[in-house]
């Protein structure tokens, strides 16, 4: 008998297994073809040199594989389909409960992992073949909000979904208004995709916000959702085991785009669909995602304003970085406050 638990761990533990076996393949072909920046170094947000970035990564972009996401989301997909296999072909066998693929929980996020993993995917080889050059960033938000639309509609129309739950017994009534937050929602979490920027930081940091919805979703009796969540996060656990200092390969946007995306329609379906709050508890268990991207903006704000700028460098990590903290220094910290973070997210969440 093959108990709730069980279906959570299972797919998790089946997805890191695969993910490092897989590894040597990927890490292979990555270095044949030489996988990393012709053309190392960074541009500003507002299209001037990254100077202080490019003294801080620059060498090591032109010698570290990109795609190293390729890693997670083949780890989920595998995994998937090795299961559904089992369940399709042995349904009296008791690892067909294992099977975690359903119209109703696992469908949505399982499809936008894939679509954001193949963008970024095409985004990352552009950057390798025309020196840095990937697929224009306003192609890439178009591509974002165009899915989040589709998605926000879907949960609109389809699913019903028209007010987001606040902690204890609150809600906000949002009717068609829900569709636009989701883009928004989406937007600002494909834009926290940034945090991949030193070995080690986005892997710890993701794989503990999606354990952390696992959890959430688990007690919302979404068994199928919460072993989804558990599986991408083994996954991550598996890139990690190669990506921490020195990293083998960086995730870039094969990655960041898939997890970014799948993360919003998590959120979105432990919010009102489970009867539970979270979205609202997104900025507590993602506050580095949050503190990223706001870091961002308030660099870019300074600038304009002031013709100054507030950090060393932005996002607020490499900020640390141009101040002389290590790289591992800022990478364990990070981790600390996101493992805290879900902590007081989850909290909340089950006791709202």
């Amino acid at each position: 008998m093959i108990t709730d638990i069980v279906k959570i761990f299972a797919p998790a533990t089946l997805a890191f297994i695969l993910g490092i076996a897989i590894t040597p393949i990927v890490t292979h072909y990555l270095f044949l073809y030489k996988v990393w920046k012709k053309n190392p170094g960074k541009e500003a947000l507002d299209g001037t040199e990254a100077t202080e970035f490019n003294k801080l990564h620059k060498a090591t972009e032109a010698h570290t594989p990109r795609m190293g996401g390729i890693v997670i989301w083949m780890s989920v997909l595998l995994t998937t389909t090795v299961l559904w296999v089992i369940a399709s072909c042995f349904p009296q066998s008791p690892l067909a409960a294992l099977d975690f693929v359903s119209r109703s929980q696992t469908w949505i996020p399982f499809s936008t992992l894939i679509l954001g993993a193949l963008v970024g995917f095409l985004n990352d080889w552009y950057d390798v073949q025309y020196a840095g050059r990937g697929i224009r960033l306003r192609v890439r938000l178009l591509f974002v909000a165009a899915l989040a639309f589709a998605v926000g509609w879907w949960f609109y129309e389809k699913l019903d979904v028209v007010a987001i739950g606040l902690p204890y017994d609150g809600e906000v009534y949002l009717g068609a208004l829900i569709i636009p937050f989701f883009m928004l929602l989406a937007l600002s979490l494909y834009a926290s995709g940034v945090i991949d920027g030193i070995d080690g930081l986005s892997g710890g940091v993701f794989a503990t916000i999606f354990t952390a919805y696992s959890v959430i979703t688990y007690y919302q009796d979404q068994f199928d959702l919460a072993a989804f969540c558990a599986t991408v996060a083994g996954a991550i656990l598996a890139f990690l085991w190669f990506n921490i200092p020195p990293a083998r390969f960086w995730m870039t946007e094969t990655g960041t785009m898939a997890l970014t995306l799948t993360l919003a329609v998590v959120v979105f379906m432990s919010d009102n669909l489970g009867t539970g709050v979270g979205i609202a508890v997104l900025p507590i268990i993602g506050l580095p995602l949050v503190v990223t991207v706001l870091s961002n903006i308030v660099q870019l704000t300074a600038k304009k304003v002031w013709g100054r700028k507030v950090l060393y460098v932005a996002p607020l990590h490499h900020h640390f970085e141009a101040m002389g903290w290590p790289g591992y220094k800022v990478t364990m910290r990070y981790w600390i406050i996101s493992i805290i973070c879900a902590i007081v997210g989850m909290t909340i969440a089950l006791t709202a």
